[in-house]
């Protein structure tokens, strides 16, 4: 098996204008900050970012608020984020509020090759606007469209290599998942070891679904 290390440089080159990007992370535990920084240095704009959240002040998908670089955002929660907010009141960011469960699912469904997932969830609010209800023995579910993006960054706790990876705590929820709904998957670990170091029943994401690894300021 090959090495998936890539260097940094050859991220930056890979993201561009418009692309829509899903970044992991719960509370930027688990966001990649190295490769915000790639996707910063690039100065790509017109991003449209899939996120469970938008960070704190100064940590994750934060500081792309901040560059102005993003014009819309599908997250579950922004109250961390108050530029986020502010943008979104003032019209500057289009701002998609979808529960975290719903979120999840639409992006498993994404990877799956499903067309989207029936729920509950949402019914009778702002979020069933214009969406597809579906009634199944007798009871209505909202059609929650599947999801993927262009590039996927994601944080792994240990990664081999060829880009076998695995999550520690909250940072599971949605790097997991990710790494099976996008074109182009990147990850960042906070440690790397040789291919076959690393236990296999503990690798959550599989190093066929990475392309490129970068070794993370922790590595160091």
């Amino acid at each position: 098996m090959r090495s998936k290390i890539t260097a940094f440089d050859e991220i930056v080159k890979s993201i561009h204008d418009g692309m829509q990007i899903m970044i992991g992370g719960f509370l930027a535990d688990g966001t990649p900050e190295l490769l915000i920084d790639a996707v910063i240095e690039s100065g790509a704009k017109d991003l449209t970012i899939i996120a469970n959240d938008t960070g704190v002040p100064g940590r994750g998908i934060s500081r792309l608020i901040d560059t102005d670089q993003v014009v819309k955002v599908i997250t579950t929660h922004v109250g961390l984020n108050p530029k986020t907010i502010e943008r979104s009141i003032e019209g500057s960011l289009e701002l998609v509020l979808v529960p975290q469960g719903t979120l999840a699912e639409q992006i498993r469904c994404g990877g799956a090759g499903l067309g989207g997932a029936l729920t509950q969830t949402g019914l009778g609010t702002e979020v069933a606007k214009g969406k597809q209800v579906i009634e199944i023995q007798g009871k209505p579910y909202l059609l929650e469209e599947a999801m993927r993006a262009d590039l996927a960054l994601l944080n792994a706790a240990i990664s081999d290599e060829f880009g076998n990876s695995f999550y520690e705590g909250t940072c599971k929820n949605f790097n997991v998942v990710m790494a099976y709904a996008a074109d182009l998957v990147v990850v960042e670990c906070d440690q790397l070891v040789e291919i076959g170091e690393l236990n296999p029943s503990t690798v959550e994401t599989s190093g066929i679904l990475v392309d490129h690894l970068i070794k993370g300021a922790k590595c160091e």
